[in-house]
């Protein structure tokens, strides 16, 4: 399926759990530490590899039901090197904002574990790539699936531990002539703390 069907399909899911946003207005707020790890590919091969790196996480919550949750992960803009051949060929800043629809499967339990779906959006900045001569395109529509469990640490603070596979890429450019699609995809795996309100 093309991106811009799944993100579609999304958007549609999404969409239909709004009427029940007045059933529950429970608000939440986790932090975390995220290890993102680039699953990156070109297409063709042009061997290039995106850093992989520990970065910070913020995530506010509104649960509708018990079970259905929206979730907006954030972070600010991160600074990836990019290797060729192993030899790095500059670095790439990214803004990934991502919105996450989640079912809770036993939202009364001490541990409560979940499943999301949602849409990534990347906003590409700072490119420096072998001295300018490669550009890549402004941002990156695609796919996120997640899966994680809260543990319940009090009335209101949690344990948290979460895994994401986003759906990011881009094309590469030389002399404005496309080359290559870079494919990153990265799986963004953290843990930390979470409290409900």
């Amino acid at each position: 399926m093309k991106t811009s069907m799944k993100v579609l399909a999304v958007a549609c899911a999404m969409a239909c759990a709004l009427p029940a946003l007045a059933d529950k207005g429970e608000f939440g707020v986790r932090v975390r530490a995220l290890y993102m790890s680039v699953d990156s590919d070109t297409s063709p091969n042009l061997n290039v590899d995106v850093e992989d790196r520990w970065i910070p996480e913020v995530d506010f919550s509104y649960w509708m039901t018990d079970n259905l949750a929206l979730e907006l992960v954030l972070t600010y803009p991160q600074k990836h090197d990019v290797d060729q051949n192993g030899r790095k060929i500059g670095s790439v800043k990214h803004l990934p904002p991502t919105l996450m629809l989640q079912y809770h499967f036993m939202p009364k339990q001490t541990f409560q574990p979940y499943v999301g779906i949602g849409v990534n959006y990347t906003k590409f900045s700072d490119v420096k790539l072998a001295g300018g001569a490669v550009d890549m395109d402004n941002d990156s529509t695609g796919l996120a699936l997640q899966v994680g469990f809260d543990y319940r640490l009090s009335k209101t603070m949690y344990l948290n531990v979460d895994a994401k596979k986003i759906d990011i890429d881009s094309d590469l450019y030389v002399g404005g002539a496309k080359v290559s699609n870079l494919k990153i995809d990265p799986w963004l795996v953290g843990v930390g703390l979470g409290w409900r309100f």
